[in-house]
């Protein structure tokens, strides 16, 4: 079948291309980009009038929990959460059960996705055995198998010549790793930020450092090794003068932030609220707007949503230090980082390219464009209507959001992915 998206304000940023254009799509490829009014009859059109139409998002980095914790999410539930979100890839990490350290996992999570998948999942497979952080996984094998970085994020790898190892493997088989950056004795049994409110609610802190001082160690290795280095989910302002400076040093170093990092404070953790709990920690005023520069300076190369679904039972119906850290993010990340854009920030171009084009290039998969023969990965989204954050109407089995009751702008309204098309009036 052969569909024709027409009368909406095309930006592919990939293509150097903003304006009203007409994409063809046959099958499940794109087959032309025509001026308004010029593109041949097809089977379907699709009106994307008052619509922007952009290369579909893609995510490096998130917990789709499949294999083992199907309660939280699956690889059904999570993809169709994504495309509602506008992302039609979606890297997953290895914390699942059995953590995904070899290629049988690997090969299960591949063929999960073909068989019940909505959008494109890349499976990023474990630095370490079990993320146990004390012997390197097969990673030549993994990356065979179809994993296309490597990380143990949820745990950080404490042991410094495993990572070196790990660095030194990332050169060989030009893979990333991604370097989830916290000194687990720093932090150990914190839940927030460290500072007054964490004094005032007795609760025990995570200080800035714990990240600070693994970002500077993974750096410093960075730069032993020559190896392709990516700092996940950066909350502090500490962490992007480090990253900042590293770069202008010519260290192979990458970074992500996430929404909640430049869209909410520690003060979101006041009255016990669990649905902010999540690590790293939300930080100060003072962070936030760190993060936001370096955005805006290409310090930070892309937003990220690390999405992290939980059960009821784990993030809301346990006391606060005991609940799970995390937020489920894949349904709001488009909208909350419109914020930037309207805050000046970001352009909506610049913004474009941190949730799509720059991921693909940094991992290395052929998305974040709308050229002729790419994959047929497209979303349409209506940047001025407003909608209601609500948790329960959420496609993700994970309701975990400290974002309910939000009203925010840019509804995705239809996505393609995989050639098929996901409508939401």
């Amino acid at each position: 079948m052969s569909i024709l998206i027409k009368n909406g304000r095309v930006i592919d940023p990939a293509q150097n291309i903003d304006g009203h254009y007409e994409i063809l799509i046959e099958g499940k490829k794109i087959r032309g980009v025509y001026p308004k009014a010029k593109g041949p009859k097809t089977d379907k059109i699709i009106d994307a009038s008052g619509c922007i139409v952009i290369p579909g998002l893609v995510d490096m980095h998130a917990h789709l929990r499949d294999p083992g914790f199907e309660y939280k999410e699956s690889i059904r539930t999570g993809t169709m959460a994504a495309v509602r979100g506008g992302f039609t890839s979606v890297c997953c990490m290895p914390n699942t059960n059995p953590v995904n350290d070899n290629k049988t996992v690997t090969e299960f999570i591949l063929r999960k996705n073909y068989a019940e998948g909505a959008c494109f999942v890349y499976p990023i497979g474990a630095i370490t055995k079990g993320q146990k952080g004390e012997e390197l996984a097969e990673m030549g094998m993994m990356k065979e198998a179809g994993c296309i970085a490597f990380s143990d994020d949820g745990r950080p790898v404490m042991n410094s010549l495993i990572m070196r190892r790990a660095l030194e493997y990332s050169k060989i088989f030009n893979v990333l790793i991604i370097s989830h950056c916290e000194d687990l004795r720093l932090s150990e049994g914190g839940v927030i930020n460290e500072g007054f409110i964490s004094t005032t609610l007795g609760l025990r802190g995570i200080p800035k450092a714990a990240e600070e001082v693994m970002v500077a160690r993974d750096i410093a290795l960075a730069g032993l090794t020559g190896g392709r280095l990516h700092i996940a989910h950066v909350s502090t302002e500490g962490s992007v003068r480090l990253i900042r400076d590293a770069k202008e040093r010519g260290i192979s170093v990458t970074a992500e932030t996430c929404p909640h990092y430049f869209c909410l404070t520690e003060d979101e953790v006041n009255n016990y609220n669990t649905s902010a709990k999540v690590n790293p920690p939300l930080r100060t005023e003072r962070d936030v707007e760190a993060v936001k520069q370096g955005l805006k300076d290409n310090t930070i190369d892309v937003i990220a949503t690390d999405h992290a679904p939980h059960h009821i039972d784990d993030k809301y119906n346990k006391e606060f230090d005991a609940a799970s850290f995390g937020i489920s993010g894949l349904e709001t990340a488009f909208s909350l980082g419109l914020k930037l854009v309207e805050q000046g920030v970001l352009s909506l171009k610049q913004f474009i390219v941190k949730i799509s084009v720059t991921p693909s290039g940094i991992i290395g998969i052929p998305k974040g464009t709308l050229a002729e023969g790419a994959d047929a990965d497209v979303a349409i989204i209506d940047l001025s209507k407003d909608f209601i954050v609500e948790p329960d109407r959420f496609l993700s089995k994970g309701k975990n959001t400290p974002f309910k009751g939000w009203q925010l702008k840019g509804a995705v309204l239809k996505t393609v992915s995989k050639g098929k098309v996901y409508e939401w009036e």
